[in-house]
């Protein structure tokens, strides 16, 4: 287990990595004997120094739940990670939402269902049940992930382990969601989640088109999932609060000028840009 001194210096690697969009190599290769929890551990410290800059815990994110992510990262469950104000950007019906491209180094896109509480969930025994009573609604989401940390090594070409994933913050770095529009409101009790699907187009290519049901069969079930795993770190989900459920396509890679159209049929369309 890496010692306090080491965690506070990786966390400031990733900090100073995400405001020069310089990225780091990876943690895993140059400490081979790093864990999960170090993971976590780095990824909190990391936050913490956000927190303390005056930004703001808006939610959750939940990542790695497809079954073919799992195994190619060696991994028998998801991962997690944090959002902040900051990574929030909102669409309007009918327009296309501009996102500043510097704000990313290597950004890439991801289609998902997000679940807006309204009531708290404290592990460790929370039930796919008490996710739906909790949510106050499930809008559609894009989750834009990022790599502070080298995707693939510089020298080997080998891809980075999922300690490191898990340590640059479950490589969250954006949210893209709809306004207070009702279609993109979904009632958590009458809507057959799993059915929910989308269109992802980039430039107007067809890219991604996926089902909620590839997330573990159902997309509340990561949220019972986060709610348990939260617990043991004094930690619960709170009402208000955004939790992406994961991804139900892979990550499309994007890059200014490309424009992209989510499309979640009687959830409506999120429009946006790289600029």
């Amino acid at each position: 287990m890496f010692d306090d001194t080491l965690i506070q210096q990786l966390a400031t690697e990733l900090h100073q990595s995400e405001q020069t969009r310089v990225q780091v190599e990876h943690f895993s290769k140059r400490f081979p004997g790093m864990t999960v929890e170090d993971g976590y551990r780095i990824s909190r410290a990391w936050v913490a120094m956000k927190l303390a800059e005056g930004r703001r815990v808006i939610g959750h994110k939940i990542g790695l739940t497809s079954r073919a992510m799992q195994i190619a990262s060696q991994i028998t469950e998801p991962d997690f990670g944090t959002l902040l104000d900051d990574m929030l950007f909102t669409c309007t019906p009918g327009q296309v939402l501009d996102i500043p491209a510097r704000r990313f180094i290597a950004p890439r896109v991801e289609v998902e269902l997000a679940f807006v509480l309204k009531a708290p969930l404290q592990g460790p025994d929370v039930t796919v049940e008490q996710v739906l009573a909790a949510t106050d609604y499930v809008t559609p989401a894009i989750e834009i992930i990022d790599s502070r940390i080298e995707q693939f090594d510089r020298h080997t070409k080998v891809m980075r382990k999922v300690f490191d994933t898990i340590s640059d913050n479950a490589a969250n770095a954006g949210i893209v969601v709809g306004g207070d529009d009702p279609r993109y409101r979904a009632d958590p009790h009458t809507t057959d989640l799993p059915w929910c699907g989308a269109i992802l187009r980039q430039n107007g290519v067809v890219e991604e088109t996926g089902l909620a049901a590839g997330v573990q069969g159902h997309p509340a079930i990561g949220i019972a999932w986060l709610a348990n795993k939260l617990a043991p770190w004094g930690e619960s989900l709170q009402a208000g609060q955004t939790v992406l459920a994961g991804s139900f396509t892979r990550p499309v890679a994007a890059q200014a000028g490309d424009v992209f159209e989510a499309d979640y049929g009687p959830l409506g369309v999120l429009k946006f840009r790289f600029v």
